[in-house]
């Protein structure tokens, strides 16, 4: 197996009292590209697993939209592995066997006063499996299995059910502890420093110390449970403050009970991920619940007085995914210029199809002027619009994503995130906004 050389969680700014929610614009793929995104690796991944149970599409592969906003080539494979929590540890082995990046994410939804309410969250984390200088070696697995009744949720359905937790926690706790002593063994390890817990029944996450110990911590997702994205999560809270040479036991129990060992190296410390989750989870912006409901399209709000936009075509977006997926541009062979959108004629020096691509995705820029728009079609007003010089060379106009106008200024700086602008006709229309950094 490979070793892992990358990793990063991702958390969305917006906070339901402490709930960490999703915006109106972020879906699974969405926060499983931003997660991947920031998973830094020195190495590139040869396939994309992704794993969520709340999908953007069925009968559509969402993990080519990861690959596409990698930037990966071809011959990359890029599969979705939908379900449950087991699903993403499935991906997590497959990325380990192949030298893979495995992203699990999800949106999470509970019915009023429920546990998922409560104690859920939307999330996302990347690892990423590959040769060469590795932040944790993969020292042993094991996995048991067994079939019973605790969670579920009828295709289609918003919100999922729980059986009573008790009944759930006799069976989830001996299995825990089974492939707990199975994976150590595998490993040739006593015990490990470090102990992750993942489980969707919450009598097992508040005795997660009880029935595993860890040397030096026994940790679950600081997120509340989300999801397939659940062990991953809590494992990037792990690496963010772990030391090289520290064992780390992975437990995801969800219909059985996977584990997975790893030990920390020297390349650990200055390959960490660049936000640490605890960071992430510092920077909040509050959210209305009304608000929230019409999000999750729990509530419906009066909509913007405005024609509603049309769905996307696919052959237009089929013929500029490496700029709208990629927010890849072109730069001109010979003044430089740089092109965003891409372009066969540069506007610098006329010159016809001296290009090479120009990927801004992972650059920052500053805002050159910018208009609040409180009439435009949103689903969450107001849009605003700014006009960005990206460092490096090419301006474009973007949408501001998480948008503050009080703080928002000529000259502020700015990232880009990949997000949903809309949705129509069952279509989801993605492209990339900014936000403040």
């Amino acid at each position: 197996m490979r070793g892992l050389t990358g990793y990063a969680a991702y958390v969305p700014r917006h906070r339901l009292g402490k709930r960490v929610v999703a915006g109106y614009d972020e879906d699974s793929t969405t926060m499983a590209v931003a997660a991947a995104t920031a998973a830094r690796s020195e190495t590139e991944p040869t396939a994309v697993y992704f794993a969520t149970s709340s999908p953007a599409y069925a009968d559509k592969t969402n993990a080519t939209a990861i690959h596409a906003a990698l930037g990966l080539p071809a011959t990359a494979v890029a599969a979705d592995l939908c379900g449950t929590g087991r699903s993403a540890f499935a991906a997590m082995m497959l990325a380990a066997q192949t030298g893979g990046i495995a992203v699990a994410a999800d949106v999470r939804v509970g019915r009023p006063g429920s546990a998922d309410e409560k104690r859920g969250g939307d999330g996302a984390a990347a690892l990423v499996f590959g040769d060469g200088p590795v932040i944790a070696e993969v020292l042993g697995s094991a996995s048991r299995t067994e079939e019973f009744l605790d969670r579920w949720r009828a295709p289609g359905a918003v919100t999922g059910q729980q059986w009573e937790e008790r009944f759930g926690f006799e069976r989830y706790s001996r299995l825990v502890r089974a492939a707990a002593v199975d994976a150590l063994d595998a490993a040739g390890v006593a015990d490990a420093d470090h102990v992750v817990v993942a489980c969707p029944n919450t009598a097992v996450v508040k005795r997660a110390a009880t029935l595993v110990k860890g040397q030096k911590t026994v940790q679950v997702s600081p997120l509340g449970f989300s999801g397939a994205a659940d062990a991953a999560v809590a494992l990037c809270g792990v690496l963010d403050t772990a030391e090289p040479g520290d064992t780390i036991l992975v437990l995801s129990a969800t219909d059985g009970c996977d584990a997975l060992v790893l030990r920390t190296t020297e390349h650990l410390t200055r390959n960490r991920q660049r936000t640490s989750l605890a960071e992430q989870l510092a920077d909040g912006l509050a959210v209305a619940p009304l608000t929230y409901l019409s999000w999750r399209g729990l509530v419906e709000l009066e909509p913007p007085r405005r024609p509603e936009p049309d769905r996307v075509g696919a052959p237009p977006a089929s013929r500029s995914v490496a700029w709208k997926f990629g927010l890849t541009g072109t730069r001109c062979g010979d003044c430089g210029f740089v092109h965003l959108p891409p372009a066969r004629v540069c506007r610098g020096c006329g010159v016809i199809d001296r290009m090479s691509p120009a990927a801004v995705a992972g650059l920052t820029g500053t805002v050159a002027t910018f208009t609040v728009d409180r009439l435009a079609y949103s689903p969450s007003p107001p849009m605003v619009q700014a006009v960005v010089d990206v460092d490096g060379g090419g301006r474009f106009t973007v949408e501001i994503a998480d948008a503050e106008p009080d703080r928002l200024q000529v000259g502020a700086r700015v990232r880009f995130s990949f997000r949903r602008l809309f949705t129509a006709g069952g279509i989801h229309d993605y492209f990339w906004k900014a936000v403040l950094i």
